[in-house]
């Protein structure tokens, strides 16, 4: 290994360090109240050493929100590029993806979740920022495209493709905020999958070009 590679491989693991002690508190305190020195003694890195890494606390906000929605982008690009899978298999494999993205990151979801409601990140780097949306972007994009191949293969109904790729995760964020809701009042109720579930079907079952009209109340 040359000393490049050597110094790449060490800075990797300072970031990371740095991350992972963020993550521990941003879950234990809440991301207001931590401050950077408090990051700095959970690393044990010198505070110095945190802003050669990350010029701010949002930035460093901002890189936890990179990890959960790359692992969500690298998901959803595998199964948009899936030719074996029906526009409506992807679908029901999207709902799948944002699960297990939900599990595997829950705390940084709630801060991806804050920051879209809250808009909590005020002095983020532009270029963190800038890869943030393009990811976001291209996530919306393979819903989108996914809808209109369901389209144009007469499985689905014509509508405004970038709706139902706002409704995709719009139910998905809005399923998590009530399930978590209820989870505090009585942490032993946890019906997120099974409502997430059931309420994809109920969005595949209403695009679908053989869908019978809901009757009116």
């Amino acid at each position: 290994m040359g000393i490049e590679e050597r110094k790449e491989r060490d800075r990797k693991m300072r970031r990371e360090q740095i991350q992972q002690a963020a993550l521990e508190l941003f879950t234990l305190k809440g991301f207001a109240a931590v401050k950077m020195v408090d990051i700095s003694e959970q690393s044990e890195l010198s505070i110095a050493t945190l802003y050669l890494y990350y010029k701010s606390k949002d930035d460093l906000y901002a890189s936890l929100i990179e990890i959960a929605l790359e692992d969500l982008h690298t998901q959803v690009g595998a199964i948009y590029e899936n030719k074996k899978l029906s526009p409506k298999s992807k679908i029901l494999a999207f709902k799948d993806a944002l699960y297990q993205t939900y599990q595997r990151h829950p705390t940084i979801l709630n801060i991806v979740i804050h920051v879209q409601l809250y808009d909590t990140l005020t002095a983020i780097n532009p270029d963190i920022l800038d890869r943030l949306n393009d990811l976001g972007k291209q996530i919306l994009k393979m819903f989108t495209d996914t809808f209109n191949d369901g389209v144009r293969n007469g499985k689905f109904k014509r509508g405004k493709a970038i709706a139902h790729a706002d409704i995709l995760w719009s139910t998905f964020i809005g399923l998590y905020l009530f399930e978590e809701s209820k989870r505090r009042l009585n942490p032993k109720k946890d019906f997120f999958k099974a409502t997430l579930d059931r309420a994809y079907k109920i969005i595949c079952d209403g695009i679908a070009r053989t869908a019978q009209a809901l009757p009116e109340s």
